[in-house]
């Protein structure tokens, strides 16, 4: 930041503090109705807390709502989602995404059950030695279902809290100080509504684009609002371009319409989730034949198939077989008919190979 921008952004600064009652007055207006969430008054229950965290990181709360009712549906308890094979929890997880998460989630449930009889320890410590609850989820849970003084800090709350502080360090290295100041604006009193009214604000008033400033309960002591530039914040680092990798799939179809399919392995990528087996993904293998699951005339389907991964993007060229009724199916592989498809742990990128060879 140069001098002029620091002096300007200190001019701009208001005298006065952001009030946590004046935040959660509007709460109890405006709060949203979401699935998970329990009615004003009532403590929310702490497994519809945790399942609904590990859901929504990294995704929408509209793509979240019907599968954290497909959960619930299935598994109405922690105890039964830790009952549950680990294949089937990934299945119904499928097209969500971030497939370790799925993973997480059983992990830690099986762990509520056999080390604290079913029931969510109710403080960050203990919440955090738990299988995939880190330091945001254990404040979240703490706070939202036994109203511990927590600060979780989501997205939306890093991006209320750096404008109204006008935080000018780049994220994420700044993520340290805006989690330092969340923590000293929580109030002792009602912690869980705070957060889930700093959620709120930053998802229907604090928008990352055009946020409706004179309608926040927070406008007078938001330091980005005075100075006239609240779309600034929060800053980001210049993004780099995620590295390109490419490989082949082979699509085997039989006459009745099954594919080939196998699971991948139980550690990495997509662990334990089902895929069309393909070559390698990473530079252009030198013979692609060898990696095909069997013999077979493999022809090339015009186009491809894009995904981007959290680390990089891949373009997948995709082969199709087709083959006769009684072809068996290889060590390690199945045939999976399309309407069972739905029964298997398919990710968004296997899906879309699929559709791709049904194009054709």
């Amino acid at each position: 930041m140069t001098a002029s921008a620091s002096t300007a952004s200190a001019s701009a600064r208001p005298a006065s503090a952001p009030k946590p009652a004046a935040l959660l007055a509007w709460y109890d207006r405006h709060r949203r109705r979401l699935p998970w969430r329990a009615e004003a008054g009532h403590r929310a229950d702490p497994y519809h807390v945790f399942l609904s965290e590990i859901m929504l990181q990294q995704t929408t709360v509209k793509a979240v709502g019907p599968y954290f009712g497909t959960f619930l549906a299935r598994w109405p308890t922690v105890a039964d989602l830790a009952a549950a094979p680990l294949e089937q929890v990934l299945s119904a997880w499928a097209g969500l995404g971030y497939y370790a998460r799925a993973r997480n989630l059983h992990a830690c449930a099986k762990a509520v059950v056999d080390r604290h009889g079913g029931q969510f320890p109710d403080d960050e410590a203990a919440l955090l030695d738990l299988p995939g609850i880190g330091p945001y989820t254990a404040a979240a849970i703490a706070a939202i279902a036994f109203d511990r003084k927590a600060s979780p800090v989501d997205g939306n709350i890093e991006r209320v809290v750096s404008r109204l502080y006008a935080v000018d360090e780049p994220l994420p290295k700044g993520k340290v100080r805006i989690k330092a100041l969340a923590a000293a604006l929580t109030p002792a009193r009602r912690p869980g509504d705070f957060a889930q009214a700093m959620m709120d604000l930053g998802a229907t008033i604090c928008t990352p684009r055009s946020p409706a400033c004179p309608l926040c309960p927070w406008m007078e002591p938001c330091t980005a609002r005075a100075e006239g530039d609240p779309a600034r914040y929060p800053v980001k680092a210049p993004k780099t371009a995620k590295p390109a990798r490419a490989g082949i799939a082979f699509l085997a179809v039989r006459a009745d319409g099954a594919v080939l399919m196998r699971t991948r392995p139980d550690k990495g990528l997509l662990a334990k989730m089902t895929e069309v087996p393909s070559t390698p993904w990473g530079a252009a293998p030198a013979n692609p034949e060898s990696h095909a699951p069997l013999p077979a005339t493999w022809r090339n389907l015009p186009g491809s198939v894009e995904h981007v991964f959290t680390h990089f993007a891949l373009t997948l060229a995709v082969r199709r077989a087709d083959l006769p009724l009684r072809t068996p199916a290889p060590d390690g592989h199945r045939w999976v008919r399309p309407d069972d498809f739905d029964r298997e742990a398919l990710p968004s990128l296997m899906r879309k190979v699929l559709a791709h060879g049904r194009a054709d």
